[in-house]
């Protein structure tokens, strides 16, 4: 049975909300961290600046607030600029984790099956054309076979056009790649890149700024949303 459109972004909205589950302990830790940090810092710079100033003359005394109020600022700079810092080495840890996980899709051999099917019927919907041939790893050949046979059944169905596919075996997709498929127009001058890590790739792309929000809240800087 083929995957539908809605089932296809329903397992990705799964792999993200996984991906968001597993962020947000992380996520909390990190900022408790730099709270921490930033609170430390703060008063460390406070005391040093209380000292400064009751050595100074009265004359120096608006001198040292303002060099008090700059020194803050910098700090506080400081501090948010770290915090994003993190922040970024947090979003990429993730969906590293995730492009790790991958390797794991195949392991299921029936729900990867279905995972082809849909990604083949894809490509076969985007192409629009009666002969198309797809590229796969060598240990997939079998299952990518298979596949094909019911994505094309799915097309003829859902399109009322034949539509011949066959697996290239001439072409493999790399050893170390975590699976899915490139198909191929019958002329062979347009593919199209249905890997796992190109879809992981487009997820990222456009799951990233509600990732974004969802770990970290809304930024107050961000005035036009999507």
């Amino acid at each position: 049975m083929s995957l539908t459109d809605d089932q296809v972004a329903g397992e990705l909205k799964k792999m993200t909300a996984f991906i968001r589950q597993e962020a947000q302990e992380k996520a909390h830790e990190i900022q408790i961290k730099a709270d921490e940090e930033f609170t430390i810092e703060k008063g460390r710079l406070v005391r040093s600046e209380t000292v400064s100033i009751d050595t100074q003359f009265e004359r120096k005394h608006k001198q040292a607030e303002l060099s008090q109020q700059i020194a803050r600022s910098n700090v506080t700079n400081k501090m948010r600029l770290k915090v994003l810092g993190v922040r970024q080495e947090l979003l990429e840890s993730i969906f590293e984790d995730a492009r790790k996980s991958l390797s794991r899709v195949a392991d299921d051999k029936a729900r990867y099956a279905q995972v082809l099917e849909g990604l083949i019927l894809e490509g076969a919907f985007a192409l629009a054309e009666p002969s198309i041939s797809v590229r796969a790893r060598k240990t997939d050949f079998d299952l990518v076979k298979s596949a094909a046979d019911s994505a094309s059944s799915a097309y003829t169905e859902k399109t009322g056009q034949n539509i011949k596919i066959t697996l290239d075996e001439t072409v493999e997709l790399p050893t170390d790649s975590a699976g899915g498929v490139y198909v191929i127009s019958g002329s062979g001058r347009i593919d199209i890149n249905n890997t796992l890590e190109e879809r992981l790739s487009i997820l990222e792309d456009e799951a990233l700024p509600a990732v974004r929000n969802t770990l970290f809240g809304p930024s107050p800087n961000r005035k036009f949303y999507d």
